[in-house]
């Protein structure tokens, strides 16, 4: 089993708005990073389990647990003119974006700000808290998922 962090701004789709989706389950469009691509592309499997990260607001950190529901296959909105997640390089015969599925598991118990992740030593080698790192998707270590599990409280 792999380990993950997702960033969404909750203005844009939060961990309320997982809830609130049939069968709690949504597609996890709009990424537009090759990196992060990559990895949904080909790293993320049925049973992963991630972290819904809140970005850009006022109390950046973890606020849930979601997990991988299905493994990824193109991402329509690249092929849609109306979409702000338009690309016209890419197409359905040879698509250039992916996403996957993801399923609502639960809220943290409170919002783990960044601030908080950043001064656990045991979470200093984490992509999340490396100078520059924009990143909307990371990978985790068991280790590090620990962790964080543990500063829930």
């Amino acid at each position: 089993m792999n380990y993950w962090i997702m960033k969404s701004e909750p203005n844009a789709f939060s961990i309320d708005d997982l809830e609130q989706m049939p069968n709690q389950t949504e597609h996890w469009d709009g990424v537009r990073n090759y990196q992060a691509r990559n990895m949904m592309r080909d790293q993320m499997k049925i049973g992963d389990q991630v972290f819904f990260y809140h970005s850009n607001c006022k109390v950046p950190g973890i606020v849930g647990i979601m997990e991988v529901v299905r493994e990824s296959y193109p991402d329509h909105t690249a092929f849609d003119p109306q979409s702000k997640y338009f690309d016209p390089k890419s197409d359905p015969q040879n698509p250039r974006w992916f996403m996957v599925d993801i399923k609502y598991i639960r809220h943290t118990r409170r919002v783990i700000p960044l601030t908080e992740l950043k001064e656990c030593d045991a979470l200093e080698n984490m992509q999340l808290v490396r100078k520059g790192n924009r990143l909307s998707i990371m990978q985790l270590t068991a280790v590090e998922w620990e962790t964080i599990l543990k500063l829930e409280g």
